[in-house]
Protein backbone atom coordinates (compact mmCIF):
# COMPACT_ATOMS: atom_id res chain seq x y z
CA UNK A 1 0.00 0.00 0.00
CA UNK A 2 1.25 3.55 -0.88
CA UNK A 3 1.38 6.27 1.37
CA UNK A 4 1.59 9.30 0.15
CA UNK A 5 2.03 12.40 2.10
CA UNK A 6 -0.57 14.65 2.96
CA UNK A 7 -0.57 18.67 2.78
CA UNK A 8 -1.27 19.13 6.07
CA UNK A 9 2.06 16.61 6.68
CA UNK A 10 3.81 18.97 4.09
CA UNK A 11 2.50 22.07 5.91
CA UNK A 12 3.74 21.35 8.97
CA UNK A 13 6.97 20.84 7.94
CA UNK A 14 7.62 23.70 6.45
CA UNK A 15 6.36 25.69 9.50
CA UNK A 16 9.22 23.38 11.17
CA UNK A 17 11.84 24.60 8.93
CA UNK A 18 10.45 28.30 9.16
CA UNK A 19 10.76 27.90 13.06
CA UNK A 20 14.34 26.93 12.76
CA UNK A 21 15.42 29.59 10.01
CA UNK A 22 13.42 32.22 10.71
CA UNK A 23 11.58 31.49 7.21
CA UNK A 24 10.63 29.18 4.35
CA UNK A 25 12.84 29.12 1.73
CA UNK A 26 11.32 29.44 -1.43
CA UNK A 27 13.25 26.36 -2.98
CA UNK A 28 11.48 24.13 0.01
CA UNK A 29 8.05 25.67 -1.20
CA UNK A 30 8.62 24.90 -4.52
CA UNK A 31 9.85 21.25 -3.85
CA UNK A 32 7.01 20.50 -1.64
CA UNK A 33 4.82 20.14 -5.43
CA UNK A 34 6.54 16.87 -4.86
CA UNK A 35 6.52 15.72 -1.05
CA UNK A 36 8.09 12.67 -1.47
CA UNK A 37 11.47 14.82 -3.22
CA UNK A 38 11.23 17.37 -0.16
CA UNK A 39 11.21 14.46 2.04
CA UNK A 40 14.40 12.97 0.65
CA UNK A 41 16.00 16.07 0.64
CA UNK A 42 15.08 17.16 3.95
CA UNK A 43 16.21 13.76 5.48
CA UNK A 44 18.94 13.50 3.60
CA UNK A 45 20.74 17.30 4.70
CA UNK A 46 19.87 16.01 7.93
CA UNK A 47 21.42 12.35 7.63
CA UNK A 48 24.60 14.37 6.48
CA UNK A 49 24.29 17.02 9.46
CA UNK A 50 25.28 13.75 11.50
CA UNK A 51 28.43 13.35 9.37
CA UNK A 52 32.56 13.25 9.52
CA UNK A 53 32.26 17.05 7.26
CA UNK A 54 31.86 20.34 9.73
CA UNK A 55 28.99 22.60 9.09
CA UNK A 56 31.65 24.72 7.32
CA UNK A 57 33.15 22.14 4.79
CA UNK A 58 29.90 21.10 4.36
CA UNK A 59 28.49 24.62 3.30
CA UNK A 60 31.64 25.32 1.23
CA UNK A 61 30.54 21.86 -0.85
CA UNK A 62 27.26 22.53 -1.41
CA UNK A 63 28.02 26.29 -2.19
CA UNK A 64 30.58 24.58 -5.06
CA UNK A 65 28.24 22.71 -6.34
CA UNK A 66 26.01 25.32 -6.54
CA UNK A 67 28.99 27.59 -8.21
CA UNK A 68 29.01 24.62 -10.97
CA UNK A 69 25.86 24.51 -11.42
CA UNK A 70 25.32 28.36 -11.54
CA UNK A 71 22.40 28.34 -9.57
CA UNK A 72 21.99 31.29 -8.63
CA UNK A 73 19.39 30.83 -5.51
CA UNK A 74 21.37 28.13 -3.85
CA UNK A 75 24.64 30.40 -4.13
CA UNK A 76 22.78 32.98 -1.81
CA UNK A 77 21.34 30.58 0.21
CA UNK A 78 25.01 28.62 0.78
CA UNK A 79 26.62 32.36 0.88
CA UNK A 80 24.27 33.16 4.22
CA UNK A 81 24.60 29.48 5.63
CA UNK A 82 28.33 29.72 5.28
CA UNK A 83 28.79 33.12 7.17
CA UNK A 84 26.11 31.88 9.74
CA UNK A 85 28.39 28.92 10.58
CA UNK A 86 31.42 30.73 10.37
CA UNK A 87 32.94 30.52 6.61
CA UNK A 88 35.39 33.78 5.92
CA UNK A 89 34.22 36.17 4.00
CA UNK A 90 37.20 36.09 2.13
CA UNK A 91 36.60 32.56 1.79
CA UNK A 92 32.97 32.72 0.89
CA UNK A 93 34.14 35.15 -1.90
CA UNK A 94 36.55 32.24 -3.04
CA UNK A 95 34.02 29.70 -3.25
CA UNK A 96 31.95 32.30 -5.33
CA UNK A 97 34.61 32.76 -7.48
CA UNK A 98 35.03 29.07 -8.60
CA UNK A 99 38.41 28.84 -6.59
CA UNK A 100 39.75 27.24 -3.74
CA UNK A 101 39.30 29.42 -0.12
CA UNK A 102 43.07 29.94 1.24
CA UNK A 103 41.85 30.84 5.04
CA UNK A 104 41.70 27.07 6.55
CA UNK A 105 43.84 24.34 5.46
CA UNK A 106 40.92 21.33 5.97
CA UNK A 107 38.56 23.60 4.43
CA UNK A 108 40.34 24.21 1.53
CA UNK A 109 41.38 20.09 1.14
CA UNK A 110 37.43 19.66 1.18
CA UNK A 111 36.67 22.59 -1.56
CA UNK A 112 39.85 20.91 -3.84
CA UNK A 113 38.16 17.31 -3.22
CA UNK A 114 34.73 18.66 -4.28
CA UNK A 115 36.03 20.64 -7.45
CA UNK A 116 37.72 17.51 -8.62
CA UNK A 117 34.51 15.76 -8.33
CA UNK A 118 32.49 17.91 -9.95
CA UNK A 119 35.16 17.91 -12.92
CA UNK A 120 36.10 14.73 -13.40
CA UNK A 121 32.46 13.65 -12.79
CA UNK A 122 33.88 11.43 -10.08
CA UNK A 123 36.53 9.52 -11.70
CA UNK A 124 39.44 10.48 -9.89
CA UNK A 125 42.85 7.91 -10.22
CA UNK A 126 44.85 7.01 -7.38
CA UNK A 127 47.46 9.21 -7.31
CA UNK A 128 44.78 12.15 -6.77
CA UNK A 129 42.50 9.65 -4.14
CA UNK A 130 46.15 9.70 -2.31
CA UNK A 131 47.08 13.28 -2.82
CA UNK A 132 43.66 14.05 -0.68
CA UNK A 133 43.66 10.95 1.60
CA UNK A 134 47.20 12.91 2.87
CA UNK A 135 45.14 16.38 3.10
CA UNK A 136 43.00 14.74 5.47
CA UNK A 137 39.79 13.52 2.82
CA UNK A 138 39.83 10.20 2.56
CA UNK A 139 37.09 7.63 1.12
CA UNK A 140 34.58 8.29 4.01
CA UNK A 141 34.90 12.02 2.96
CA UNK A 142 34.97 11.84 -0.52
CA UNK A 143 31.83 9.59 -0.04
CA UNK A 144 30.17 12.45 2.09
CA UNK A 145 31.23 15.04 -0.43
CA UNK A 146 29.69 13.12 -3.30
CA UNK A 147 26.21 12.47 -1.18
CA UNK A 148 26.31 16.16 -0.32
CA UNK A 149 27.27 16.62 -4.75
CA UNK A 150 24.07 14.89 -5.21
CA UNK A 151 21.56 16.54 -2.94
CA UNK A 152 22.53 19.94 -4.16
CA UNK A 153 22.04 19.16 -7.57
CA UNK A 154 18.18 17.82 -6.62
CA UNK A 155 17.93 21.59 -5.35
CA UNK A 156 20.05 23.21 -7.92
CA UNK A 157 18.07 21.58 -10.68
CA UNK A 158 14.66 22.22 -9.90
CA UNK A 159 15.49 25.97 -9.01
CA UNK A 160 16.59 25.69 -12.86
CA UNK A 161 13.63 24.69 -13.73
CA UNK A 162 11.22 27.06 -11.23
CA UNK A 163 13.44 30.41 -11.73
CA UNK A 164 12.98 29.99 -7.57
CA UNK A 165 13.04 33.62 -6.73
CA UNK A 166 15.83 34.54 -4.24
CA UNK A 167 14.35 34.97 -0.63
CA UNK A 168 15.01 38.38 0.96
CA UNK A 169 16.59 36.74 3.96
CA UNK A 170 19.51 35.33 2.03
CA UNK A 171 19.91 38.89 -0.43
CA UNK A 172 19.97 40.62 3.58
CA UNK A 173 20.49 38.36 5.59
Amino acid sequence: MKHHTSRVEVDEVLESVGRQLGFVPNVLKEMSINPTVLHVYLKGQETLVRGQLTPKEQQAVQLMVSVFNDCQYCQAAHRWLGMQVGVSPSDVQALLAGGIPTGDPALAAVARATKLLLENKGWLDPEVLSTLASEGVDRARLYEIIALIGLKTISNYINHIAHTPIDESLMHG
